[in-house]
């Protein structure tokens, strides 16, 4: 498959400002009478340095274009519709009817009315999230984070306001874990609160009822859903188990009473995403089980009844991950997307009798579905390594289809260059797949240079628009980019993850370089001239390159792991790690080991505030690599972008400029063969 793309010049990824400056689409909401849409747009602010989230409306039908319902100084986000099509959302913006106005103000829940202006209908003092409407009663479900001693909104605030006068900030804890990704935990911890519809309907405040006092970290990074009659909350639910471990199950809470059932439970597997049926008696929900050292995880679609019962697999014979789920509304089907070859499109499972039909037939990724209340069609946000997310509309009944794009808030962008695919076959005979990004003007009289970019995770797929990732910079700059799926990537089945499972020295390193070797062999490739690269798991696979081979003239590796050992007890879900590896397998498979067998020039990038690879990780690669350079120390080819305040991602604006800056000087140095040019901001 290539997509073909007209030449030009000069577009928005030659210039990283005006990269930055590219709007970007979030989520979908769909109101009850299917006649509204709403998707976020994430706009450059006029200082450059950060987002602002708007909310825009998109014409389901696809005649009338895009329109702008919030412009507020702060944003707004988390879309939901009432039941009588009223618009809510979360923002921190200020209050027009407030008597004060503080600074660092909570998120809190606004209604917007189809004619009207938005008016705050919802606070907390510890902000409020996560917003989700009974399609029938109105009743509104949303985590709010409280203090664990505080009884009501007041006894929050009062302590609050208590430990930010005297300027502590430090928090005790009793348990596992202590933080998560890029923040910390604690001292407050998410509660489930409901409210009733009548606050919504008019001017007042809702008054919130909270369905889980004193949760501790049950409540830490789950998703619920309440039944249309506004009666119950299904949420996952943490437990604690001995050794530092968490394990999620499902429950649902009584509304009226606060009363807390089981609804699904195992020792070996976890449940999570709860999706309520129409009618309110079925959960669909994913069910895990337990990786171990010897085998992964695998996750099914399984449906149960809201009552109690055994969780059924609705697709046993479909060797597939399932990441979105949405209802028909006559119950009888799930509409879902899943990870698969290179692409994550739409498919109908039929209850009945588990017929899998794939209704999209491109090369997309679909996020964010919507169903239409007569069922005849199925809205979501696509995107695709080509192409930025955008609303499109999909035929419910049709199979293989092309999707109907909608008028949407932005433009697509032109691209730099074309999009391909390499193939190649493992020493094992698995097939390999990977995209190629090729910059305009690419012939076999004018090969381009190559740059490999290894995918995180290691559970994941290229098959998605990237903005943090994004070939087409590179692509622009003249480089090639290949995106391959090596052993461990999502959407060649169980097998092909368990190839690499505790093996991520071995399958995962072998197949990278087997697609590399098909990718070189194109004529339009320059073979002389490559670089590889890679993010968290696959920093990890640009260090374990570094030590293993020296066919690459430059490695970038960002937010790698290093030395497992370390990594092991010190990430913010050691517990999971536990379950994947023995030490036996982590020294095994610790590119550590092989720092003396580096020779090839390396950028080192990281983030202080990443709690998933603490910057431990990186300190210590920098120091091995310096340590190892025994010539002149202004001849060391290596060089370290620290990043005092961002996590995991580079989130800044002007730190993701300085990030691709520093990556594109790095490449053009030792793939090209330039002058070391620091970036000014640098200097």
């Amino acid at each position: 498959m290539v997509t073909e793309t007209p030449q030009t010049p000069n577009t928005a990824f030659h210039d990283l400002q005006d990269y930055v400056a590219l709007p970007r689409l979030s989520g979908l909401a769909l109101s009850a009478d299917g006649t509204r849409l709403v998707t976020t747009v994430a706009a450059l602010v006029p200082e450059k340095n950060r987002y602002r989230p708007a909310l825009w409306e998109v014409d389901p039908t696809g005649e009338r274009p895009a329109r702008r319902l919030t412009r507020g100084p702060t944003g707004e986000s988390s879309p939901v519709f009432t039941p009588d099509g009223d618009l809510l959302f979360t923002s921190a913006r200020p209050d027009p009817d407030a008597t004060e106005q503080p600074a660092d103000a909570p998120q809190a829940l606004w209604r917007l009315p189809a004619n009207g202006e938005a008016h705050v209908v919802g606070t907390r003092p510890g902000g409020i999230g996560a917003p989700v409407v009974a399609r029938e009663a109105g009743t509104v479900a949303v985590t709010s984070m409280t203090l664990p001693s505080a009884v009501t909104a007041d006894d929050d605030e009062k302590r609050r306001k208590e430990r930010r006068e005297k300027k502590v900030d430090a928090i005790l804890h009793a348990g596992y874990p202590v933080r998560h990704w890029d923040h910390d935990l604690g001292p407050d911890e998410p509660r489930l609160l409901v409210g009733a519809p009548g606050a919504l309907q008019g001017e007042g405040s809702v008054d919130w009822q909270d369905l889980t006092p004193a949760p501790g970290p049950a409540l830490l990074e789950t998703s619920h859903d309440i039944t249309p009659d506004g009666t119950a909350v299904v949420t996952s639910w943490q437990l604690a188990e001995p050794g530092g471990s968490l394990r999620s199950i499902l429950v649902v809470i009584d509304v009226a009473t606060g009363e807390r059932r089981v609804l699904a439970d195992d020792a070996g597997h976890e449940f999570g995403h709860p999706v309520i049926s129409p009618d309110g008696t079925q959960v669909a929900c994913l069910r895990g089980s337990l990786s171990t050292p010897a085998s992964p995880a695998d996750f099914r679609l399984v449906v149960l009844p809201l009552a109690g019962g055994v969780a059924r697999d609705v697709a046993p014979g479909w060797d597939r991950w399932v990441s979105d789920v949405r209802w028909t509304p006559d119950a009888a089907a799930l509409v879902v997307t899943a990870d698969d070859g290179g692409r994550s499109p739409v498919f109908r499972i039929d209850l009945g009798d588990g017929t899998l039909t794939r209704l999209t037939g491109d090369h997309g990724a679909y996020t964010d579905l919507q169903v239409a209340p007569d069922g005849r069609y199925i809205y979501a946000l696509r995107s695709a390594v080509d192409h930025p997310p955008a609303p499109v509309r999909l035929d419910a009944a049709a199979v293989d289809q092309q999707p109907v794009a909608l008028p949407g808030p932005v433009q697509s962008p032109v691209l730099p260059g074309t999009l391909t695919e390499v193939h190649a076959t493992a020493a094992d005979g698995s097939p390999l797949r990977s995209w190629l990004v090729l910059p305009d003007g690419t012939t076999d009289s004018s090969p381009a240079p190559l740059v490999l970019w290894a995918h995180g995770g290691p559970l994941g797929s290229w098959n998605a628009w990237q903005w943090r990732w994004n070939p087409w910079l590179m692509a622009a700059r003249g480089y090639a980019v290949l995106l391959p799926d090596p052993a461990l990537s999502t959407g060649y089945g169980l097998d092909f993850i368990a190839r690499g499972w505790g093996r991520w020295g071995a399958e995962p390193y072998t197949d990278l370089m087997t697609i590399t070797d098909a990718a070189v062999d194109r004529p339009d490739i320059d073979g002389d001239r490559t670089a590889a690269m890679g993010g968290s798991f696959g920093g990890y696979m640009a260090n374990w390159i570094a030590g293993h081979t020296d066919r690459f003239r430059a490695i970038v590796t960002h937010a790698s792991l290093w030395a497992l050992d370390q990594f092991g007890p010190t990430t913010d879900a050691s517990f999971y790690w536990v379950r994947e590896m023995t030490p036996e397998m982590a020294e095994h498979n610790s590119p550590h080991h092989h720092v003396d067998a580096i020779v090839t020039p390396m950028l080192v990038i990281h983030g202080d505030k990443d709690y998933r690879v603490p910057i431990g990780e990186g300190l210590r690669l920098w120091w091995d690599l310096v340590s190892r350079h025994d010539g002149d120390p202004a001849d060391l080819p290596h060089r370290f972008l620290y990043f005092p305040q961002e996590n995991h991602w580079v989130l800044s604006p002007q730190h993701a400029v300085v990030w691709y800056r520093t990556v594109t000087a790095f490449l053009d140095h030792h793939v090209l063969g330039k002058d070391w040019q620091t970036p000014d901001l640098l200097r």
